[in-house]
Parts: C-alpha cells; structure tokens; sequence
C-alpha cells in the first residue's frame, strides 16, 4: 500500500490551501476517468464515483482484491527491491543489516536451491517428532517447534496490561486453528464444507509430498481435533469483548486451574523467566487443550504436529509444495488465480523479518523528517474538530463530555517513523529461507521477553513499519499512529486543495482518532485502562446508537444469501462513520474564511465525498468477499462508501439526494453518535 511520488519541503499546513507556496492553483484532486456517470449519486454512490476506475483496474490473476491500497502496495514493493537491489548484490560486511536484508532476499529468489533442497530442511523435525516415545517428549519437541514459529495448541504474547496500561502482562490467546478461526469448522453452508474437503485434500498431498503415507482418515483425524478446538474457541465477535477476554491470575493459578499443561517446560523453552501474572483469554479453549492431551493417542497428536509443521513450513520450500499450499489458501479460499512472483514474496519476507531496518532506508530516502511537522498540524485540525463533535452532542451529560475531552487532548500522536530503531545485532540470517525463517520468529519472541517481561509499557514501541500503508490506535495507550507509507495520493496529495485532502486523508486521521471512542475504545480511558468513565445514561444512550449501526449493517447483503456482520464490523463502520463527520467539520473550519470554488463540475463538499469514495475504490473476487465476511473487521469497500454516506447528512446536501432515491435513508433512521 504506497507510491513513488513523495512529499517536498512545503508543510501541510501549506498544502492545504487555495494555492500552493509557488502561487500555483490546487487542482481538485479528482480524476474524472474515475466516475463512472451511467450511474447516479443517490442510486449506487459508490459506482458513481469509482466505476470508471474498476474498469480501468480489472482484477488479475495474482490479486482476489485490487484496489487504491494495492495500487500503492505495488509501487511501495518497487521502492523497497529498488532499496534491497542496493544492498543485495554488495559484498556485505558479516552480521551487518545490509547483509541480513541481503540474505534473506537472496535465499527467496534461489529457486534453484529451493527445489534441489525440496522438504530437505524439515526432515529432522520430522523425524523427531515420529520418533517420539511420549507424549511428553513430543510435547518438548511442540515448545521447541512453536518458539521457531510452527504454531501450537495456544499463543502468547507480552503487551499492556488492560487494566493496568503503564505495565506489561503477558497474556495466553487461543490457537491451534489451522483454518483461522471457528466458523469454518462449525458453519455447514455449501461453501464451508467445501472448504473443509479441500483442506483434507491438502493435508494428504502435503504430507506424502513430505515422504509421510497419509489418507483421508489422517485428515478426518486433524480436522476433529482441530474441530473440538474451534467448539470451544470464541468467534472473532466474542473475541473483540476485552472485558470478557480478561482472566488475569497468578502464574500459580495458572498451574492450579490448568493442570493438564506442562507450563513450566513450556515457557522455559520460551525463554520466559520469573513469570509472576498472566491473562488466559479464553479459559474454554486451554481447558479442552488439556483434555485432548489427555485423551487423543500419541499416534493422533503426533499426526497433529507433524501437520502442524508441514504447513507452517509449506511456502518457504520448493515450488511444488508453495504452489499445493497456494491452491487451497489462495484460490479456494479466496479466489486468486496465480501466486505473487518471487520477487514480490522475497520483498515480503524482508519486510516480515527485517521491516523497520528496511523502514529506515525508506524514510531516508522517501521520507524527509521535515513531514512529521506537516502532518501534526493536520492532525492537530481534526483534533479540533472532534473535540467541537463532541461538545454539541445533545444526548452525553456534560460530565461525560469533560472526561472524553481530556482524553481526545491526551492523544499520543505518532508520525512517519519512530524515533528509535529496533536492533537487529543478534538475529542471525543464512542463506536457507525455512532456517531464516524458524530464526526470526525465535528472535521476535527473545526480543520480546526482553523488552516488556516484567517490565513497564514502552509508548514508543511502534506497532506498524514506516512503509506500511495503513494507520492506527492502539488504546492501551491511547495513541494515534500514521506511518510515512499512507502519506501519498490517493489519500494525501500535495497538488489538490482542502475538498480533496480533507475527504481523503482527514477522514483517515478521523477514524483513527474515533477509535478512541468507538464500541471498544470508549471503554478505555486517557490513560488506556478498561474502566468505566461513561455515566451510565450516556453508556444507554451510546449503545442504542450503535445498534443502529449494527443493525443497518447487518442488513446489506453482500452476496446473494450473504449478509454482512454488522457485529464483526462494528467498531470500523463507527470509526468511519466518525471520520466522516469530524473531516467534514475540519473542512468546512478551514474554508470558513475563503470558501474553495467549484472545480470540474463539482463544488468543494460534492469533492470531499469523492475523495473519500476514491479511497475506497475496489475490485473483489466472491470467494474473498466470504472470507472477509467471516474474518474482517472492516466493512468491504464498497459498504464503507454506500453504507456509511446515507448516514451524513451533509452527503444529502452536496448531491441533492431525496427521499425518492434509492439510497435515501429516514433522518430518524440515520446513525447519530459523533
């Protein structure tokens, strides 16, 4: 998600005026061969204004979604093998970052290598784990296993406390899904059966190519174990519950209430010592975990690892396997036709393994530190802006607009590229990509235990690399985060004026700041701890206006027979819909003095609207549109536009939509929070 042309020396301040510093006039920012004009605004908004573009951008075969994020991703992945190219081909001093972002790089693009060494690196680990005599030597070989990045039975990880947001906890998540989450073990749907089919195909063809006899019974034997996991496992509805996702006890608890688990050889391979509280979020899960332990036969939990390593291992040995394993992963779940070529996958890799040391190359060279100033000061214009939102809402108490003030001022604001780079001194990186894999993923977890086991909460830590192309808030520590990478068209553009900038990229720094103050991050306070600072007529009154949207969502029907999950998406649609109205007011404050003139056909408002359409603008396969259904909390593009601007009443006035266009939405049916 990026692009090659990037920001000057001029602020944003600058650039978001009539004129830029030069005395030339800003454009619209709208490419009119985006629209599509056989279609009207208040009939199909978002065809209106992208529909030119879907057709100019068919999908191909290697995407199952393509839209204005993939157009940046693709020249973004350019940038970055034009700065591995740099690097890659040199003599590199031993243990330097050049010669880990070289090597890693390499060891992708060495098919020769990849296909002569074929399963050749997961052989010993295979062995091992067939040569078992117990179940608890194979449950030593599983803790070595997971701390290299072959998934388990459950996870870890170490971040904020939830009630307690100035210090760490390491928290036990639920795992073990091969397929990502439950409703593909339990929904019995055409599709969903398929699905389960297919994927016990894909266990046999990967374990024989791996030299192991298998059958279909093999399979049916993984995927019920696998299935009495996804029973037990929350939805990824329930999983967005912080409240009752949280069992902090002590670690001898831990060892009391979930016996069945060797938890001090487990975390000792982990490398975690001193453990002195920890958070199990799903206590159902780890308890049948335990009883699987106790009941499946060595044979079965054997056959269950050695599936459990064969897959993690799939796409980083030889074609024949990577292709099997993208077959079922990539088309028939999600439609896409051919894999990435391999110098987009050994880019990946990089950035997996190595993202904010090739982070710093990029903002070196795309990303001058003068841009953070730029963007502050717009940041600092939304902020406004949602703050004024929220004085005039007629339905929270005064006491409850104070506290929600204090914590919009707290907002911890991160820009471009962090201040302190992660050292990569002690990873270690060869020229075999499964090892280098396994290497990385053990690193992630000693630097990990390192940096937050026992220890306070860094709000410096950066949970995204300069070159991604997205944003975020992150609650614990109430905190905004807009990398270098989505500071380009089409979301900013230094050549359009405010209709244009303020629609796109001042929509994206609204939803992140509503995400503060959406379903689940208004239950955290300035200081990011879950407690209650809503009085309780507010948190009535609050909730009833998300049922609005929740229900409005519910509604769409995205496929035939398929509807959206107005639940799952919650959080994104409020944050969208908040985005919307906090830009448009920022827009209007800052045009107050010297209104923008109508520019290609469309006034200033009509422009915001479709820059924010423009951002948005997609084409998707139908086998994608069911796995997001199922697994993403963002609503499908087109429903961030059709479904969230028939709830904007300033939408209604730029287009002149009435009650006799499709779109039309009752004034007492539209959502009203921010």
């Amino acid at each position: 998600m990026k692009l090659t042309k990037l920001m000057s020396t001029l602020t944003l301040a600058a650039a978001l005026t009539a004129c830029n510093p030069n005395g030339k006039q800003l454009g619209s920012g709208i490419d009119l061969a985006n629209l599509d004009s056989t279609y009207l605004p208040g009939t199909d908004f978002y065809m209106f204004a992208t529909g030119g573009w879907q057709k100019a951008h068919p999908l191909t075969a290697e995407y199952s979604r393509y839209g204005s994020f993939d157009i940046l991703q693709e020249n973004n992945n350019k940038q970055l093998r034009s700065l591995i190219d740099s690097v890659a081909s040199l003599d590199n001093e031993p243990g330097s970052i050049a010669q880990k972002i070289a090597s890693m790089f390499n060891c992708v693009m060495d098919s020769d290598r990849l296909n002569s060494d074929g399963t050749r690196p997961i052989q010993d680990d295979i062995q091992r784990i067939q040569q078992a005599a117990s179940k608890a030597e194979l449950q030593t070989i599983c803790n070595d296993l997971q701390l290299h990045g072959v998934p388990g039975w459950f996870g870890f990880y170490i971040n904020a406390d939830i009630k307690d947001s100035k210090n760490n906890l390491l928290t036990l998540f639920q795992d073990g899904l091969t397929l990502g989450q439950k409703d593909y073990y339990v929904e019995n749907d055409e599709v969903t059966q398929n699905i389960r089919r297919e994927y016990k195909r894909l266990i046999v063809d990967l374990f024989n190519h791996c030299g192991i006899a298998a059958v279909e019974a093999d399979a049916d034997n993984i995927l019920s174990m696998e299935t009495r996991l996804a029973q037990k496992s929350k939805s990824n509805v329930e999983l967005r519950d912080d409240e009752k996702n949280y069992h902090k006890m002590s670690y001898d608890s831990l060892k009391a209430e979930f016996p069945g688990i060797g938890w001090d050889d487990f975390f000792a391979a982990m490398g975690v010592t001193d453990l002195r509280d920890v958070n199990v979020g799903q206590p159902e899960q780890l308890h049948e975990v335990e009883a699987i332990l106790a009941g499946e036969s060595l044979e079965n939990l054997k056959r269950i690892t050695l599936w459990r390593l064969i897959n993690a291992a799939s796409s980083y040995l030889d074609d024949e396997m990577s292709l099997r394993a993208f077959q079922f992963y990539g088309t028939v779940m999600s439609g896409r036709q051919e894999q990435r070529p391999r110098w987009k996958r050994a880019v990946s890799a990089v950035e997996g393994s190595l993202g904010e040391a090739l982070g710093q190359l990029y903002v070196e060279k795309y990303f001058p530190a003068e841009a953070k100033t730029r963007m502050q000061k717009l940041v600092a214009n939304l902020q406004k802006a949602l703050g004024e939102r929220i004085a005039v809402q007629d339905w929270m108490t005064d006491s409850t607009k104070q506290v929600a003030q204090e914590k919009l001022d707290a907002f911890y604001v991160k820009i471009g590229y962090p201040d302190k780079w992660k050292d990569y001194s002690t990873l270690e990186v060869g020229d075999c990509w499964w090892d280098n894999q396994k290497a990385c993923v053990a690193w992630e977890v000693a630097d990990m235990i390192s940096r937050k086991l026992n220890k306070p909460v860094d709000r410096d830590e950066w949970y995204m690399t300069p070159q991604t192309v997205n944003a975020y808030y992150n609650p614990t520590t109430n905190e905004i985060c807009f990398p270098a990478g989505i500071l380009q068209p089409p979301f900013f553009d230094m050549e359009a004026d405010d209709a244009f900038n303020y629609g796109a990229i001042g929509v994206v720094i609204g939803h992140e700041m509503t995400h503060g103050f959406d379903d689940q991050g208004s239950k955290f306070d300035k200081n990011g701890n879950l407690v209650q600072w809503w009085t309780d007529a507010d948190r009535t009154a609050f909730e009833e206006r998300i049922q609005v949207m929740r229900q409005f969502h519910d509604s769409i029907e995205v496929l035939p027979g398929l509807h959206a999950n107005g639940s799952l998406t919650l959080g994104e649609n409020m944050a969208d819909h908040g985005g919307l109205m906090v830009a448009f007011q920022a827009f209007k404050n800052a045009t107050a003095a010297k209104p923008l003139a109508d520019i290609d056909g469309f006034t200033p408002e009509q422009r915001f609207f479709l820059a924010y359409a423009n951002v948005w603008g997609q084409n998707i396969r139908d086998e994608e549109i069911r796995k997001r259904v199922k697994s993403d909390p963002h609503e499908l593009g087109k429903w961030r536009v059709d479904g969230q601007l028939p709830h904007i009443d300033a939408w209604y006035e730029a287009f002149g939509i009435t009650e006799a266009d499709p779109m039309f939405v009752p004034k007492a049916e539209r959502v009203t929070i921010w």
